[in-house]
């Protein structure tokens, strides 16, 4: 068995783990990437054509600092390798009178500086006229929002990387095993034992199943539908910038406007059932299909007949609380556990890395909240 050796190893190649290997790898560390389906696969909670790059979160503001932090470095990878994959679409928060998530977060973006407008239903009406608001009381939009392509971002990130020093393992690992309290190595599906200073599992939905007794009850991956309706033909008020992402957060469903001709793509964000990454079935429920149609035929009513073009099942792997995953594990002092992004975690992957990266190297006060 070929013995390799880093100061870090990190198993995940998701936007959590290739943020997290090129923070430490800035820092002069050397640093092994593991990753048993490639980056942005379809698997994976990182891939997908698309995200949704937003910076409100209620009244909290923690979140929202890391998403604003979080656009600057997408931003600034983007610059340095010519890879244009961030679309400013901008970001609209259809509200009612009684909606006190979209109250509070109108506040904080304001308290936090970032650029937003309120809208009264008369003037969404007039920026977005093909959208149906008569059950909507008011928006808020952020105008420097938008989308981040999702799949072709993070395999930049990885290529990135790369470039940087990384090593990467398109490979698998198994569950790990210590001794004395420390982890030497992971062996692989090809035979090759990675050995490292510090071991960093980013495993996404797949952390459960490598530390079932650890993790089992604290992460819980779901099945999440995902669909891309047509337009008709010659249409230009579905793409941006006439159109924006769009979410109704008293409803449960978000929209992302026609981004390189796939379509107008529309899900709920109610958790679905559990989930298995690995074996679940991918195929998507006719149930869920009429639900997000009727949704989308009565939010736009020009597109009541339009075609599905295709459709995902992706998962989310939830924390109880939506809270990330971020800490030290209990018997392994050199092995640290990063997930649970519940749904909401690609964007906030720069400054993930940026966070943990600082945990690992104590440069980086604590957030209690993230603790297991």
């Amino acid at each position: 068995m070929k013995a390799v050796n880093s100061d870090f190893v990190v198993v995940g190649a998701g936007v959590f783990g290739t943020w997290t290997a090129r923070a430490l790898r800035s820092k002069g560390h050397s640093v092994t990437l593991i990753e048993a389906h490639g980056a942005g696969n379809s698997r994976s909670s990182s891939g997908d054509e698309s995200r949704i790059m937003r910076m409100g979160y209620g009244a909290d503001g923690l979140y929202t600092r890391w998403a604003a932090r979080s656009l600057q470095l997408w931003k600034a990878l983007f610059q340095a390798t010519g890879q244009p994959l961030f679309v400013n679409t901008g970001v609209l928060w259809l509200c009612s009178e009684l909606d006190r998530y979209t109250q509070e977060l109108l506040r904080m973006l304001a308290t936090e500086s970032i650029a937003c407008e309120e809208l009264s239903r008369t003037e969404i009406s007039a920026r977005f006229a093909k959208m149906s608001v008569d059950d909507i009381s008011f928006a808020i939009l952020e105008p420097e929002s938008g989308v981040l392509l999702a799949r072709r971002a993070v395999q930049t990130v990885l290529e990135h990387a790369v470039r940087e020093g990384v090593r990467y393992v398109l490979d698998a690992v198994a569950p790990p095993e210590s001794q004395n309290r420390k982890l030497e190595s992971v062996p692989t599906t090809r035979g090759e034992a990675v050995s490292g200073g510090t071991f960093v599992f980013c495993c996404g939905a797949w952390l459960p199943q490598l530390f079932p007794e650890l993790l089992g009850n604290r992460i819980f991956p779901t099945r999440q539908e995902v669909f891309y309706f047509g337009t008709p033909p010659g249409a230009r008020e579905f793409r941006p910038p006439q159109m924006p992402v769009w979410l109704h957060h008293q409803e449960n469903m978000y929209g992302l406007p026609d981004i390189e001709n796939r379509g107008i793509k529309v899900a709920s964000d109610r958790h679905g059932y559990p989930f298995d990454p690995e074996t679940g079935n991918r195929r998507v429920s006719q149930a869920g299909e009429e639900e997000v149609r009727a949704y989308l035929c009565r939010r736009f009513r020009s597109l009541r007949n339009v075609p599905l073009l295709e459709s995902r099942v992706c998962q989310y792997e939830n924390t109880s609380n939506g809270d990330f995953l971020i800490d030290r594990h209990p018997e392994i002092e050199n092995v640290w556990l990063v997930g649970g992004g519940s749904g909401h975690g690609f964007k906030h992957g720069p400054a993930l890395g940026e966070y943990v990266a600082g945990q690992i190297l104590q440069t980086t006060a604590a957030e209690n909240r993230f603790f297991a």
